[in-house]
C-alpha cells in the first residue's frame, strides 16, 4: 500500500463490503507474521502489479537526467536529491489521489515482467522491472537513458506488521550511475505506516529517516513526519546535505524543506533559497509499453489482464477466481522446476553476494545493511543477459504461445 492527499471517511470500502472490511482488521489484529502472506479483500486490491511500481522512478526524465548536465560535483548531490524527493509522491501517494484511497497492489509472480520507455526532450529512457523472488517476494528494476549517461538499478522487498497500524519497512536499495563523471548514489528507503484503517480510507505516510550517499564525498539525511494527533503536517520533510568525511554533525551544506505531495524549498549555507519544486506543476512523461495483444505472456499487464478487468467492475467474485488461476499455475510450475531439478532464472538480472561499491557507500548510512539475507541476495542488473532476452522470455511464455494463450483461463 501507498499514500495521499485525500483523507476520506471511509469512502473507499462500498457498504456491501464493510463487515469484510471489519473481518479484514480483525485478522489483521490477530495475524502472527508477515503480512504478505494475507489474503485481502477483493474490494481494497489495486488493478496493478508491484512490478509496475517501479515506473515511478522515472515519471519525469528531466529531473532523473539533470545531475548528468552538472559539471559541479556539489550540485549534482542538489540535483540528486531534488529528484529523489520529486519521486515520492508518485510513488506513495498517486495511486490514493486516483483511487480515493490506498489499495493493496496485485503480489507479483515469479519472472514477472514489466518492459517500456519514456520519449521525451531527454530522449528514450528505457524501463525494465522483473520479480527476481518469489520468497522472499522481491522486485528489480533497471533505467536507463544512454544520451545523457544515467542509468538507475536496484530491488527492493517489503517486510510488514501489524502494531496499532500497519507497518511497513522496505529492504533493499537503489543506485544511481552517472557515466560521464563515473559517480554512484545509493539510495535507501524510507518506511511506511498506514494511517486511515479505521474509517476504511488506508493512505500511507513516511518514517523515520532514508538517505543518499554519493561516492563524490556527500550524503543527503531525509527525515520524514507526518500529522500527529496534536500538529503536524501531513507528508512533511526536511533534509539536509554534508560531506560525508564529516558526518551529520557538521554544518549542512544545503538544505530541503517542504511536503513532498506538495512542494519543497532548497537553501543553500546561507538560508538562500536556490531551488523550489511543485509536486502538482511538473509534468509528467507518460511511460510506453507494448500493446497488451503484442506483450510477452509474463508482462504485467498482459498476465493481470482478466483481474485487472473485473476489480475495475467491481466483480468480487471474478477477481478471485482469475486471481487463483494464476496462482495456482505459478504453484505448478515450481513444483515442474522442482522435480526437474532446475532453478528458475531470470531473464534481465542476476543474483551476487559480492557488491564492492554497495559496501563502500552503505557505510555512510548510520546502522546501515545491504540486508541480502532478506532479498535472496543482491540483485544486479545482468548487461549480457539483457543483450540476449528477446520474446519469449521464457519456457513458459513459448509453451503458453504455442497453445494459443488467449488468457491465463482462457
Amino acid at each position: 500500500m501507498a499514500g495521499g492527499d485525500h483523507e476520506g471517511e471511509g469512502a473507499a470500502v462500498p457498504a456491501a463490503s464493510k463487515g469484510s472490511w471489519a473481518s479484514f482488521l480483525k485478522q489483521l489484529a490477530s495475524f502472527d507474521g508477515d503480512l504478505s502472506r494475507l489474503t485481502a479483500p477483493a474490494f481494497i486490491l489495486s488493478n496493478t502489479s508491484l512490478t509496475e511500481f517501479s515506473a515511478y522512478w522515472a515519471e519525469m526524465p528531466r529531473l532523473l537526467t539533470a545531475p548528468a548536465k552538472e559539471k559541479d560535483a556539489e550540485k549534482r548531490m542538489v540535483l540528486v536529491l531534488k529528484w529523489f524527493l520529486s519521486t515520492l509522491k508518485q510513488q506513495y501517494a498517486s495511486r490514493n489521489e486516483r483511487l480515493g484511497s490506498e489499495k493493496k497492489p496485485l503480489n507479483p509472480f515469479l519472472g514477472e515482467l514489466h518492459l517500456g520507455q519514456w520519449e521525451d526532450k531527454e530522449g528514450t529512457t528505457h524501463l525494465v522491472s522483473e520479480q527476481v523472488s518469489h520468497h522472499p517476494p522481491v522486485t528489480a528494476y533497471a533505467i536507463w537513458n544512454d544520451e545523457k549517461g544515467v542509468q538507475l538499478e536496484g530491488y527492493n522487498a517489503q517486510k510488514a506488521s501489524f502494531g496499532r497500524t500497519i507497518n511497513i519497512r522496505q529492504v533493499g536499495h537503489a543506485l544511481l550511475h552517472l557515466k560521464e563523471f563515473d559517480e554512484h548514489y545509493l539510495i535507501t528507503l524510507p518506511a511506511l505506516y498506514t494511517v486511515g484503517l479505521i474509517t476504511g480510507s488506508p493512505y500511507m505516510e513516511l518514517s523515520n529517516s532514508s538517505y543518499i550517499v554519493s561516492s563524490s564525498g556527500y550524503t543527503a539525511r531525509i527525515d520524514y513526519s507526518g500529522k500527529g494527533y496534536f500538529s503536524g503536517t501531513r507528508n512533511s520533510f526536511t533534509a539536509s546535505i554534508y560531506p560525508s568525511t564529516g558526518g551529520s554533525k557538521t554544518s549542512p551544506l544545503y538544505t530541503a524543506e517542504g511536503v513532498w505531495t506538495n512542494s519543497f524549498t532548497i537553501k543553500d549555507a546561507n538560508k538562500k533559497t536556490i531551488d523550489t519544486y511543485d509536486a502538482k506543476a511538473e509534468p509528467k512523461t507518460p511511460l510506453k509499453v507494448a500493446p497488451v495483444a503484442e506483450q510477452d505472456p509474463l508482462e504485467s499487464r498482459r498476465a493481470w489482464a482478466k483481474v485487472a478487468a473485473a476489480i475495475e467492475k467491481g466483480d468480487l467474485n471474478t477477481t478471485a477466481a482469475e486471481k487463483s488461476v494464476i496462482e495456482e499455475q505459478q504453484r505448478a510450475l515450481r513444483k515442474k522446476e522442482k522435480a526437474e531439478g532446475k532453478e528458475w532464472d531470470g531473464r534481465f538480472f542476476s543474483r551476487t553476494n559480492k557488491a564492492p561499491k554497495l559496501d563502500a557507500l552503505i557505510k555512510e548510512v548510520p546502522h546501515g545493511s545491504l540486508d541480502k539475507d532478506q532479498t535472496d541476495g543482491i540483485w544486479e542488473f545482468d548487461a549480457a543477459k539483457a543483450k540476449n532476452a528477446k520474446k519469449p522470455y521464457s519456457r513458459l511464455s513459448a509453451e503458453l504461445e504455442e497453445k494459443g494463450w488467449r488468457g491465463w483461463s482462457g
